[in-house]
Formats: structure tokens, C-alpha cells, sequence
């Protein structure tokens, strides 16, 4: 199941995870990466360093929740493999909420109508950590009770079964991943920015930060790198097809204790303060690496190496918050 002398295709493969998963792939020796992108989150700056190192790197516009363009894509370039991250985020439900479902839920049953119909042949599908809501139990499972509490969370619940039915019913070759809180360079900054280049920007300007709620709420953090090479391991089993599997540290970190680490490597002294709880924020979240672990893959960068080298890339890289 080598993605060597293949031809790639990554949907959302401008945005963060999504160019990661580029120089990844490019370790692999493939014959050809696409790239389809309508850049609503991604950046061509993120693909810098893939096109160096893959000259080739073949970048499109594409909006994939539009069958016809990412058939054009699929049928042009004689894809065997789609990596499906293309996704509208979960800030973006709570203020359109429909829109956000339709565009998830179309871009994901546009790309299972194409394997479906032969246009290629392997799907890794991308999910989220969202999607079964707040802990009902620790440490939580693939088979752990779905409560999203979101539309984007409900978006990608449905786009989790959409992707797996398409395997039971139709034969149809996918593995799910579900990654949980994903951090390192070339997060987004500006546009719906997560939490750490949130802070990092702030105290950059030594601006007051807050968090939401009293911050005690939890996340199990991975660093990109880590969640790359799982998405390789991942897609050279095929003990992997059929399933949902949790990509994650297997720890949880409070928010509050985040934001002090982000703090003391910037020496940041002001007060951190506090702001009502956000709407659609989950509780607690420590992921089972369990599964996984039998597919040969376990973490290798622990939080406090990977926030001092996330922090350090903002660093050296302001532009992204201006």
C-alpha cells in the first residue's frame, strides 16, 4: 500500500494539516501530488516548502463541494489516492450553520460518489475530535457514544459514517481518521486562529489574554508531525480500512495550563483573565491511542518539545499575524 510512484491527491491541502501532510507525502516518492484548494483557511504560503522540494507540486483552485470541479481534478490527473481534509471549520457553524453542514456533507459524499465510480482508488478520510462531543468516557474510544455539540461537530459525525458506508456498501477502499487538537507551524494566525497562535499573537503585542470559562477544560494536543506520520501508517495498512481511528497523545492538558507554558516561554507576566464559556466548547477530550498503537505508530514529540518549537516558529515568522 506504498504511496510510492502514485499519484496523490490532497483536498485541503493548502491549509494547515493539509501542507504537512504534503511534505510528508512527499518522503514517500510519490509520482504526483495535487493539491485542491479553494483557500477559504489554506495559504499558498504554506506550500512553500513542498514545492521546493517537489517541484512539481501541481496546485489548484477547486471547490470541492462542486462535483463537476473535483471530477475535472480526479479524471485529469489519474489520481489512485485522495487524502480528504477540504472542510469549513467549526468556528465558522456557529454563525452559518447550514451552509457549514451542506459544504461538509457535499464534499465528502462528492469525493465517495468519484471512488465509488472507480476515478481512484484509495480514500483516507479526515474527521475530527469534535465530532463525538464532550467525554462520556475516559479515555474515549473510536466506539465512544457521538454527541456533537456544533453544527461543524454534527457536520463531521455525518461525514464519518458517509465515508464508512461507502466501504461496507460499495467495497469502497477508506480508512477514517480522527484527529484530536492538532498544533505546530503554520497554524492559522489570523482567520479563526486556534487557541496557541491566539496567544502567541496576543503576547507578542503584550496585549491581555483570556480564556473561556474558567479553564480548567480539557484537550489532548499532537503535534502535526506526529499526526502526518500516523496518516502514512494509516494508509499503508489495510487492517486500517473500514475504520475510525483516534490520532492523538493519549494525554490531556487543561487550557489554562496551556496558556501559563505559552506564557513562560514568552515571558509573559500580565494576569490572565477570564471570559464566559464559549458556545460549543467541549468539556473534556483525552483520546485511546489503543488502535493506533497495533498499526505501528505511537507519538514522539511530547507537548512541553512541541509548544517551544511551535512557539519559536511564530517567533521567527511574525508576518503571519500581521
Amino acid at each position: 500500500m506504498s504511496l510510492s510512484n502514485k499519484s496523490i491527491l490532497v483536498t485541503g491541502g493548502a491549509g494547515f494539516i493539509g501542507s504537512h501532510l504534503v511534505d510528508r507525502i512527499i518522503k514517500e516518492n510519490p509520482e504526483q501530488i495535487v493539491i485542491a484548494s479553494n483557500f477559504f483557511l489554506g495559504s499558498p504560503n504554506n506550500l512553500k516548502e513542498a514545492k521546493a522540494n517537489f517541484p512539481k507540486l501541481k496546485i489548484i483552485r477547486c471547490d470541492v463541494s462542486d462535483y463537476e470541479e473535483i471530477n475535472e481534478v480526479v479524471e485529469q490527473n489519474n489520481i489512485d489516492t485522495v487524502f480528504n481534509l477540504a472542510v469549513i471549520p467549526l468556528p465558522t457553524s456557529l454563525v452559518r450553520p447550514e451552509w457549514t453542514v451542506k459544504k461538509n456533507i457535499d464534499m465528502t459524499l462528492n469525493v465517495c460518489k468519484l471512488q465509488r465510480k472507480d476515478k481512484f482508488k484509495t480514500l483516507i478520510q479526515y474527521s475530527s475530535s469534535e465530532a463525538p462531543g464532550s467525554a462520556k468516557q475516559i479515555p474515549m474510544r473510536e466506539d465512544h457514544p457521538t454527541d456533537p455539540e456544533t453544527p461543524y461537530a454534527a457536520s463531521k459525525a455525518a461525514t464519518d459514517q458517509i465515508a464508512l458506508s461507502y466501504h461496507h456498501t460499495f467495497g469502497c477502499d477508506v480508512s477514517v481518521i480522527r484527529p484530536f487538537n492538532q498544533y505546530g507551524p503554520r497554524q492559522n494566525a489570523k482567520k479563526y486562529a486556534g487557541i496557541i497562535p491566539l496567544m502567541v499573537g496576543k503576547m507578542l503585542k503584550n496585549e491581555d489574554v483570556f480564556v473561556y470559562g474558567d479553564g480548567e477544560q480539557t484537550r489532548d494536543f499532537l503535534y502535526v508531525t506526529d499526526t502526518t506520520d500516523a496518516t502514512i501508517k494509516i494508509h499503508d495498512n489495510k487492517l486500517s480500512r473500514g475504520k475510525i481511528i483516534n490520532v492523538a497523545s493519549g494525554k490531556e492538558i487543561k487550557i489554562i495550563d496551556v496558556v501559563r507554558e505559552i506564557a513562560n516561554l514568552m515571558n509573559y507576566n500580565k494576569e490572565i483573565l477570564y471570559k464566559d464559556p464559549r458556545i460549543g466548547d467541549v468539556r473534556r477530550h483525552l483520546a485511546d491511542i489503543s488502535l493506533v498503537k497495533t498499526l505501528g505508530w505511537e507519538p514522539k514529540i511530547d507537548f512541553p518539545e512541541g509548544i517551544r518549537k511551535t512557539v519559536e516558529w511564530y517567533l521567527n515568522n511574525k508576518e503571519v499575524f500581521q
